[in-house]
């Protein structure tokens, strides 16, 4: 398995930006649904639920936090001990 990761590793490494894009959105929609679920179903899902978030930050419903910021939260986090 391991020498198989390496060559997909590897290969995925040499395609295109927008590829890669590609080939990401299919491994989490791989990862995040039913084996069963039409790949365009999830992806317009995904479509919609993004466009509803955009919509809320738009509206000022969520508190929107600076990358920074929640970069450093985790670390924090992560740095606790058990």
């Amino acid at each position: 398995m391991a020498v198989e990761f390496a060559n997909v590793n590897e290969q995925a490494l040499q395609l295109t930006p927008d590829e890669k894009r590609a080939l990401i959105q299919s491994l989490v929609i791989s990862l995040d649904c039913d084996p069963d679920a039409d790949p365009q179903e999830v992806a317009r899902a995904w479509d919609e639920e993004i466009a509803r978030r955009v919509e809320a930050m738009d509206r000022g419903d969520v508190e929107m936090i600076d990358g920074d910021e929640v970069f450093a939260r985790l670390r924090a986090i992560l740095a606790r001990p058990g």
